[in-house]
């Protein structure tokens, strides 16, 4: 790594040189503040000053967060406290005590957990912490962490849990970059923690799909268990509508128009996070019938066991290993969009389009701004027909 520590006027970096340098090195600016630029890229403000006789260097923070005017600041506030026999480092803890890893760690899951788009996906973020990482590191000052201390964590999963370690080492990540905005450390020494690690090449699974020819007896299968109504109507709505297992679970009345023959699902619940607009079959609207039957037409579409609560998705799992299919729930969606391409004449961005997927690139993208309703609503109430044949027959024309 280069260094460039010689002696300049104060003052002598820029803030747009600050935002910009990408050369691996340490920049000297004034007050014995200096930008560190390590070979990754990262950026820390860093400064180096004399406390009590005795030469420290004190954090002040990533350089993406801290401008370089704060930075200076802070850099000139710490020398004019230690001149006057303070301790700028103490008083920084003191302001700020350091927490433990696993502080931390419930800190950064309480800031982020808004944005994760449901509550499955915040919860995972720290029981794999609390499971993997907090055993042997929770206690550690989040400073203190080194990359011995997350070789440890993910060595004996590496190989055997290997999606799971990778979740893991993404989550330790994000706890101990957010320690580098705090000031508290000036690396992240989970980034490239992989290098150290033997390369494993992800397994790719493939979601278990049932046949097009068998999803009818599956369905009568499903209406003929024991299982409670809603979870029977919800399975059967999700088949028909080939949609994903929360975009059905977690439906509400006020989504659905059933005199338009539309359900409209925000894009907080879409997985591309844009909305979508689904057409209705004359079986499906039946089924909502016999779900506003059931419980009314307020909060959820099929609701859970307990009181203002959606269905679980491991109800509609359970539901169908329990009926002797060996499938996944999601693999519906595969079911329906082999039938559209095997058994119809519906072009395939119509097909595309019902499942929700972006075709094509962002040009083309922009210039196709028709969600293609009206075609896919004649898609869907085909398969709702093909559904309610008794026998697997072939659609060969498409409507329209």
């Amino acid at each position: 790594m280069a260094t460039h520590l010689n002696r300049m006027p104060e003052k002598a970096l820029t803030a747009l040189f600050a935002r910009t340098v990408k050369e691996p090195g340490k920049y000297f600016d004034g007050h014995g503040l200096y930008l560190l630029v390590r070979p990754n890229g990262s950026r820390f403000w860093l400064q180096r000053i004399v406390i009590r006789g005795k030469r420290t260097e004190l954090g002040l923070g990533s350089a993406s967060l801290v401008t370089l005017a704060k930075a200076r600041d802070k850099a000139i506030e710490n020398r004019r406290l230690a001149r006057e026999g303070g301790d700028p480092l103490q008083a920084k803890h003191s302001a700020l005590e350091i927490l433990t890893f696993a502080e931390a760690a419930r800190k950064v899951h309480e800031m982020h957990k808004p944005t994760w788009r449901n509550e499955k996906h915040a919860a995972q973020f720290l029981s794999t912490l609390e499971t993997y990482a907090f055993p042997s590191m929770g206690k550690l000052k989040v400073s203190d962490v080194s990359t011995a201390d997350v070789l440890a964590v993910l060595m004996p999963i590496w190989t055997e849990k290997n999606e799971t370690a990778r979740r893991v080492r993404q989550r330790m990540g994000t706890v101990l970059k957010w320690a580098v905005a705090q000031g508290w450390r000036t690396d992240n020494p989970a980034q490239d923690i992989e290098q150290a690690l033997a390369k494993v090449t992800p397994a790719k699974t493939q979601r278990k799909a049932m046949p097009y020819t068998e999803v009818h007896g599956c369905i009568e299968t499903v209406k003929a268990s024991e299982a409670t109504a809603a979870t029977k109507l919800a399975m059967e709505f999700l088949v028909l509508t080939a949609s994903r297992s929360g975009e059905v679970r977690e439906a509400r009345w006020d989504e659905i128009d059933l005199d338009a023959a539309l359900w409209e699902i925000p894009a907080s619940r879409m997985k591309a996070m844009r909305p979508h607009r689904v057409p209705l079959s004359p079986r499906a609207l039946a089924i909502l019938r016999e779900a506003a039957a059931l419980g009314g037409q307020e909060g959820f579409l099929f609701p859970g066991t307990k009181p203002g609560k959606p269905l679980s998705d491991a109800t509609l799992r359970k539901l169908i290993r329990e009926l002797g299919f060996e499938v996944d729930i999601h693999g519906f969606r595969t079911s329906f969009r082999t039938w559209a391409q095997e058994r119809t004449n519906f072009p395939r961005e119509v097909a595309e389009a019902a499942m929700a997927h972006t075709l094509g690139d962002k040009a083309e993208q922009a210039y196709a701004r028709s969600d293609l309703f009206e075609k896919r609503r004649k898609l869907m109430a085909t398969w709702a027909d093909y559904l309610e044949a008794q026998t697997a027959e072939i659609v060969t024309l498409a409507r329209g």
